[in-house]
């Protein structure tokens, strides 16, 4: 009769021991994950670089905002355009630090990277890029870099909880408690 009761013990610690393996695997995986997204930041400050050197040397020559005018209407001055370009700016520092207070997994850093790149071609229709395109960088490096900054402590942070984890199971043999 004791022989079914060690049967069925050893088949219930089976199944535990397969949960935990995959969970191991699944904790591995995500710590991965994060490692990949705590990049995230820096690729996008590298597609604005590139992206402000072919402002600067190739948008010239692609189109004359004079011919661009019966099309699109008269195209704002570029004074308009600095203020918005400054608005544009403390709205993503706000928004990015406000993501960082509340610790939020949040992928904006491309999103960023296509308003800021809109902001030369505003300049370049405006007849103001050769005054203003360090003004673009400026901004984009400010916004970039707290991103940037903002995905790597999230990263970091989340890939400690993760290895505190798996420092638990290792330890104790048993999932840890969820939050």
């Amino acid at each position: 009769m004791n022989m079914p009761q060690n049967g069925q013990s050893a088949s219930a610690s089976r199944p535990e021991s397969e949960q935990m393996d995959s969970y191991v695997q699944a904790v591995q995986q995500e710590i991965i994950r994060l490692k990949r997204f705590s990049n995230r930041g820096l690729w996008a400050f590298s597609l604005f670089l590139l992206i402000g050197l072919l402002a600067w040397y190739v948008l010239p020559f692609l189109v004359i905002p004079e011919k661009l005018a019966p099309y699109l209407g008269k195209p704002p001055s570029a004074h308009v355009v600095s203020i918005m370009l400054l608005i544009y700016t403390f709205s993503a520092i706000i928004l990015s630090l406000a993501r960082m207070s509340t610790n939020q997994e949040h992928r904006s850093s491309f999103c960023h990277v296509g308003y800021l790149s809109v902001f030369f071609f505003f300049y370049h229709v405006a007849g103001g890029l050769a005054d203003n395109y360090w003004a673009v960088i400026g901004a984009g490096v400010t916004i970039l870099g707290v991103e940037s900054y903002r995905i790597w402590v999230y990263c970091t942070e989340a890939i400690r909880r993760k290895q505190d984890d798996l420092e638990f199971v290792r330890r104790t043999g048993r999932m840890p408690i969820e939050e």
